[in-house]
């Protein structure tokens, strides 16, 4: 099964959701691009996803572009930007959803608060992708 996870800036949000997914389950192909990759990985994700035993460190920031010739089972949406132009991913996919998260990295106060935020999204987007894994493909494998 192919999953690509889009969102703007494939930096964070999008690159959780990869690790979480892969960590359900490790024979699905999750990949995650953003509609304007940031070509590096936010070093708070990184770490709040160490801190559940998922290294995200090795992923790459990639553009949208290098997977638009491949066959995609699911294409997700995890942010309003990528939801708006989705519609221009013109490859070859089969389901198309969207599950909406906040950005961390736009968080603004202090340390304390905006590590708080990515605890929270990090949290929310474990929750929304097993929701996912669950319905959609666990249950639904052949």
């Amino acid at each position: 099964m192919n999953i690509l996870i889009l969102c703007t800036g494939n930096s964070c949000r999008s690159q959780m959701a990869q690790g979480f997914l892969q960590s359900f389950d490790k024979t699905l192909n999750v990949c995650s691009a953003g509609t304007e990759a940031s070509g590096k990985l936010n070093e708070k994700a990184v770490l709040v996803m160490n801190q559940v035993g998922i290294d995200i460190s090795n992923h790459t920031s990639d553009s949208i572009d290098k997977y638009l010739n491949d066959e995609w089972d699911f294409v997700i949406t995890v942010c309003g930007g990528a939801n708006e132009s989705c519609p221009s991913f013109i490859g070859n996919v089969k389901n198309r959803l969207h599950i909406g998260f906040d950005d961390p990295s736009h968080a603004v106060g202090n340390e304390e608060f905006i590590m708080s935020e990515f605890y929270r999204v990090r949290d929310e987007i474990k929750k929304g992708f097993y929701k996912f894994y669950n319905e959609k493909i666990k249950n639904h494998e052949s």
